[in-house]
């Protein structure tokens, strides 16, 4: 069990969720929100996520009641002042983040680390910060109680002491860090869900397939087993020169073209400005919702099971 103390700046859907996974591990949480009903919001939904893992199983009720009390909840940032590990999760702002980062260097102590849980690179924070060498990304995915991904990369100014730190503290959680060597933009998981999404999305504005083939093709096929090999692994195995050969052939004539996002909206709007490429009028978004989450639940019980 964790005793570092962690702030977590930002009670949305990414900072509750981040505030709950480092509560559930032992450490005693500062959770730090611009008004005390938004906080008080944030804290509901972070109790009822606590009951679904009461639900599954995977915690106690005192567990629960245990993780929720290690939570204390503040509007003014100075209460992060003693925290050994600080994760921002506020608004994609930038102006925002950068005035975060420059004021939790002047009130942090010189050996607390700076994170972030967004998708920006820890050098783009830094305008602010005269310890430089202690900011590094710390990228969660959402929701982040149920998928075990955290994409770390410390940047050219990060210490590797910090990285260090910072990928133990985390892995101590049940989290998987991941260590990027190298800042790119999007990271490593957004690269690649957007590359996979223009793709799909060229294929639906081109009338090639309907949506509903579109995504058929992915849960169907391949959705099926990037949970177990990954697609460098799936290359490897299925038999790399095989599949060299056939990317030479294909890759050129996959989508590059900027305008994706575009494509579909102007698609969209010559259907009649439907919210979304499917009509969700006749859909359950809700029910869709919880048949994915029920999925997430059942991946995370078989990491757990994978540990014992």
């Amino acid at each position: 069990m964790g005793q570092e103390r962690i702030a977590v700046i930002g009670n949305g859907i990414i900072g509750h969720g981040v505030a709950q996974v480092f509560a559930s591990a032992g450490h005693p949480v500062t959770m730090i929100g611009r008004s005390r009903t938004s906080l008080d919001g944030a804290m509901q939904k972070m109790r009822a996520s606590l009951a679904d893992f009461v639900g599954e199983g995977l915690l106690s009720h005192a567990e629960a009641d245990a993780a929720a009390g290690r939570v204390v909840l503040s509007t003014e940032l100075s209460d992060a002042a003693g925290a050994d590990l600080v994760i921002e999760a506020v608004t994609e702002d930038l102006p925002l983040k950068l005035e975060v980062f420059g004021e939790l260097d002047r009130i942090c102590r010189p050996e607390a680390i700076l994170g972030s849980s967004s998708g920006q690179p820890a050098s783009a924070l830094i305008a602010n910060v005269r310890r430089r060498e202690r900011v590094i990304a710390t990228h969660f995915w959402y929701p982040p109680q149920l998928i075990p991904l955290v994409e770390i990369c410390g940047g050219p100014h990060c210490a590797p002491e910090v990285l260090a730190r910072t990928v133990a503290i985390i892995r101590g959680t049940g989290k998987e860090p991941v260590v990027i060597e190298k800042e790119v933009k999007g990271f490593i998981g957004n690269r690649l869900q957007f590359a996979l999404l223009r793709e799909a999305w060229a294929l639906w504005a081109d009338g090639i397939a309907s949506a509903e083939a579109i995504d058929a093709v992915v849960k169907a096929s391949f959705g099926r087993r990037v949970g177990i090999t990954g697609p460098i692994e799936s290359a490897d195995i299925g038999g790399l020169a095989t599949m060299v050969s056939f990317g030479n052939s294909l890759i050129p004539d996959l989508s590059t073209a900027p305008q994706a996002p575009e494509q579909v909206a102007m698609r969209l709007k010559a259907g009649g400005e439907l919210p979304g490429i499917y009509d969700w009028s006749q859909r359950d978004a809700a029910a869709l919702r919880a048949q994915r989450m029920a999925e997430l639940f059942r991946w995370l019980k078989a990491d757990r099971a994978g540990r014992k």
